[in-house]
């Protein structure tokens, strides 16, 4: 497999992460969702936005949907687990900073956990329910997303450690990249967090 190839597929699965899902969701309910709340495209600023918890589901499935295609593709075209891994990355970068929103994008938890569950299964069983009771207990959007890119990692290397078969080490390379991405764009809800002022979810 070439460099050219690993190139390729992670420039689609930027692409395929740039597609403004949110923000195409909250258009068609007459919102701009970026003018609202933490002016971000994910289903969270949806949901704030529009008031409604429809375009909120829509936006979820869509981000799940580019997370999943970004890892298959890759690995349909190349066979590769590193055209994968880095395909999933630059897919949650591609949702954080999408070229076709001048690269304001999302915070990434939700495709960052597609990604996850494509690329490796068992991680993504794992690391996904303790992400949702990380959000449902904290009643913060910005807890479960972290707990998705920096729980992940976690699970990945323990999965390396105890059951390497089923973790490659490219798997790691996933794990990094997308709980920096992640950490990086959460830094002003982390701020929030250590103040005691991040806006908190009042669904249940």
């Amino acid at each position: 497999m070439t460099i050219g190839y690993h190139v390729l597929t992670t420039m689609l699965g930027y692409l395929l992460g740039s597609l403004p899902v949110g923000y195409l969701v909250g258009k068609l309910y007459g919102v701009d969702v970026r003018q609202h709340g933490s002016g971000r495209t994910g289903g969270t600023n949806v949901w704030r936005a529009t008031g409604q918890l429809e375009p909120a589901l829509l936006t979820v499935l869509g981000d799940v949907a580019k997370g999943l295609l970004a890892v298959w593709l890759a690995r349909r075209l190349t066979g590769s687990e590193l055209s994968a891994a880095l395909s999933g990355a630059a897919a949650v970068f591609g949702h954080n900073w999408p070229i076709f929103l001048r690269f304001k994008g999302g915070a990434g938890g939700i495709t960052a956990s597609a990604c996850l569950v494509m690329l490796n299964g068992v991680a993504g069983a794992i690391t996904i329910p303790i992400a949702v009771l990380a959000l449902f207990l904290s009643h913060y959007a910005s807890v479960g997303t972290l707990t998705v890119g920096l729980g992940g990692l976690l699970v990945l290397t323990i999965l390396r450690l105890v059951v390497p078969a089923l973790t490659p080490t490219v798997h790691l390379l996933y794990g990094l990249l997308a709980a920096a991405w992640i950490v990086w764009a959460l830094r002003p809800n982390i701020r929030r967090l250590l103040r005691g002022t991040e806006r908190r979810i009042t669904l249940w």
